[in-house]
C-alpha cells in the first residue's frame, strides 16, 4: 500500500498493524520509494518456513504422546526432471517436520494398472494418511481416473472429485494445495506479515473485488470458490476473455493462474491491488517467470508474490498441512 507524503511523494508501508480487513491507513514504519510505488513482496518462502515450524511442533507433540507420525505416500511415474525435483523437495520438507514417507517410483512405461496398484496399496495402508500422485503423468495415462481412485479421506492434494464437490459446501476433507496456499498468503498479507500464524484470522473480504484469471480445476475454479466463501465479489476470467485488461483493473485482489508468461502486464493493474501470481513458466533462457509482468505490476500493486519464491513454496506447505489434518481426522491412534 502507499500513502501520500510531502510534495506528493509516495511511501511504501513495510510493516504495519492491520485493522479490520481493509488496507487503508498509514500507520507503521515506512521506506521512501520516490515518485513510483514499489509493491511489498509477499515472501512465500518465509511463510512456508513459519508453517514448517508450526507443523514440526505439532508432529513432535504427537510423537511425545506415543502416537505415530503422519504418513505421506508419494507415487512418481516417469523420468520428468521437474517432477523428480518437486518430489525431492516435498519429501525433504516431510522429513524435516517428522513425517513418515513412503514412495513408489514407476518408469515411463508404467501402465494404468501399475499406477492403480500403487494407489490401492496406499489406500489400504494404515500408516499412510495422505497420498500424492505427482502430476503431470506420462502421456497416455488417464489422470482423472487415477485421481478418482485415491481414497478421498487420503487425498492430500485435494483433487479427488468428491473433495472438489464438497469444497462448494465448505465440507471437503482436504482443500486443493495451491489455492489453499494462495488464501494463506492473502490472510498473512492482510494481517501485516506476522512472524507467527497462531491466531491468524481468516480475513473477511466483504466489499473487495477479486478477479481470478484461469479456470483450471487445479487452481482457478477452487480459488474462486474460496474467495467467494470469504464474501469477496468474484469475477472469473481467462486468456480468451475480451478486454482482459479492463476486467483485471477492477480487482482489489488479482489471482493469475494461466501458464502464459507475462500475460498480465502494466495496464492490467488497479492501484493498490494485491497480486498473487500462480504461474510458473520456463523461458528459452532458462529463467523461471510468472504469468504477471512483475516489474510493471510492482509499480501499481500494494503487494505481489514473486516467481519463484511466492506461491510455489506454499503449495508444498499446504500438502503437509493437509496430510496432518487427514491424520488427525481419519488416522486413528
Amino acid at each position: 500500500m502507499s500513502c501520500q507524503g510531502r510534495e506528493g511523494t509516495r511511501w511504501l508501508i513495510v510493516s504495519k498493524r492491520q485493522t479490520g480487513v481493509g488496507w487503508g491507513g498509514c500507520e507503521g514504519r515506512v521506506r521512501r520509494r520516490g515518485p513510483g510505488m514499489t509493491a511489498q513482496i509477499i515472501d512465500g518462502k518465509r511463510l512456508s518456513h513459519i508453517m514448517e515450524q508450526g507443523l514440526a511442533s505439532e508432529v513432535a507433540l504427537m510423537k511425545s504422546r506415543g502416537e505415530r507420525p503422519p504418513g505421506l505416500g508419494v507415487i512418481l511415474v516417469g523420468e520428468n526432471p521437474a517432477s523428480h525435483a518437486y518430489v525431492r523437495n516435498k519429501e525433504r520438507f516431510a522429513h524435516r517436520i517428522g513425517f513418515a514417507t513412503f514412495d513408489v517410483r514407476l518408469n515411463d512405461g508404467a501402465s494404468h494398472d501399475d499406477v492403480a496398484r500403487a494407489i490401492d496399496q496406499f489406500n489400504e495402508s494404515p500408516a499412510v494418511d495422505g497420498i500424492l500422485l505427482q502430476l503431470p503423468l506420462p502421456w497416455g495415462l488417464p489422470t482423472d481416473l487415477l485421481l478418482e481412485r485415491i481414497d478421498p479421506r487420503k487425498d492430500a492434494d485435494g483433487l479427488h472429485p468428491m473433495n472438489q464437490g464438497l469444497l462448494q459446501k465448505g465440507t471437503e476433507y482436504a482443500s486443493p494445495c495451491t489455492p489453499s496456499g494462495v488464501m494463506k498468503l492473502l490472510d498473512w498479507t492482510l494481517a501485516g506479515y506476522p512472524d507467527s500464524l497462531e491466531g491468524l484470522p481468516r480475513a473477511s473480504l466483504a466489499g473487495k473485488t477479486a478477479v481470478v484469471v484461469g479456470r483450471s480445476i487445479l487452481v482457478g475454479k477452487p480459488v474462486a470458490t474460496m474467495l467467494l466463501e470469504r464474501n469477496a465479489t468474484v469475477t472469473m476470467a481467462h486468456s480468451k476473455t475480451p478486454n482482459l485488461s479492463a476486467v483485471c483493473r477492477t480487482a482489489d485482489i488479482l489471482v493469475v493462474a494461466v501458464g502464459v508468461p507475462f500475460l498480465v502486464k502494466g495496464e492490467f493493474f488497479k492501484e493498490g491491488a494485491i497480486v498473487l501470481d500462480v504461474g510458473i513458466n520456463r523461458l528459452e533462457t532458462g529463467d523461471l517467470v510468472g504469468d504477471v509482468a512483475f516489474d510493471q505490476a510492482s509499480l501499481r500493486a500494494s503487494a505481489i508474490t514473486p516467481v519463484p519464491g511466492g506461491v510455489g513454496p506454499m503449495t508444498v506447505a499446504m500438502l503437509m498441512a493437509n496430510t496432518l489434518l487427514l491424520r488427525k481426522r481419519f488416522g486413528g491412534g
